[in-house]
């Protein structure tokens, strides 16, 4: 008997309607568990080589700390209008050849 196998997934991470006070702790949370990732990533890499080449960790964590900062720096901004902000995060999953 064939087995077929999926190649593509879509997990819906978030979706929802939220204030601004939950979109930043979601938003921050999401972004710290990637930033933590890089991290570990980096030390794992560097574990018995300090020479180790840590560039694509080293510059991801940059990325995600910037995009926490144009997060928050957003949410800030359309803390005081009295508006929700609706997120939609969805995880497209799909199998590299």
């Amino acid at each position: 008997m064939e087995t077929l196998i999926k190649t593509k997934q879509k997990i819906q991470l978030v979706d929802g309607s939220f204030s601004p006070s939950e979109a930043s702790d979601v938003i921050i949370a999401l972004l710290e568990e990637k930033i933590n990732f890089h991290k570990l990533q980096r030390l794992s890499w560097c574990e018995g080589n300090k020479d180790a080449n840590t560039k694509y960790p080293d510059d991801r964590i940059q990325e995600l700390e910037n995009e926490k900062q144009i997060a928050k720096n957003f949410i800030n901004s359309v803390r005081f209008e009295g508006k929700r902000l609706r997120i939609n995060g969805v995880l497209n999953i799909t199998l590299e050849e």
